[in-house]
């Protein structure tokens, strides 16, 4: 099962406050057992709303609306993939992290579709696409 796990924005991480030596290497940590237990497939932070954008939909037409965005929890600071046997798998590594701001803060846990989630519908040309981007996803990569 692979799960995205979401590290919450704050004031600080939407003010550009970057985390000191001793989360770095406290985080820098924890990364290399997800990556030794094999867990980790991924993990960035983000740079603040402010220099985002979003675009809305409706219908036909799209609206451009640039940060920074108001309501700051519930902005994405960061984020990890990770491919783990369960939501409780998944959960015991979060309550290992190191506190991503030291104060108060919070990581969602969010599984990921996959391709047999999506039933019937997902019809084996869409399966071989599928497979095939995600081949060449890999391949760019190298």
């Amino acid at each position: 099962m692979r799960f995205m796990i979401i590290i919450k924005a704050d004031k600080n991480t939407e003010a550009g406050v970057m985390p000191d030596e001793r989360l770095l290497t406290e985080m820098g940590q924890f990364n290399e057992d997800l990556v030794k237990a094999g867990i980790m497939q991924a993990g960035e932070g983000l740079h603040p709303s402010s220099r985002g954008a979003r675009v809305k939909f409706s219908g036909n037409k799209r609206e451009v609306i640039d940060g920074p965005f108001a309501e700051t929890k519930e902005l994405i600071a960061g984020f990890w993939l990770w491919q783990v046997k369960s939501k409780e798998e998944a959960i015991e590594w979060v309550k290992r992290c190191p506190n991503p701001t030291g104060a108060e803060s919070e990581i969602e846990i969010r599984q990921i579709f996959e391709a047999e989630d999506f039933g019937a519908e997902f019809n084996p040309e869409l399966r071989e696409q599928e497979e095939r981007l995600r081949a060449q996803i890999t391949a760019n990569q190298k």
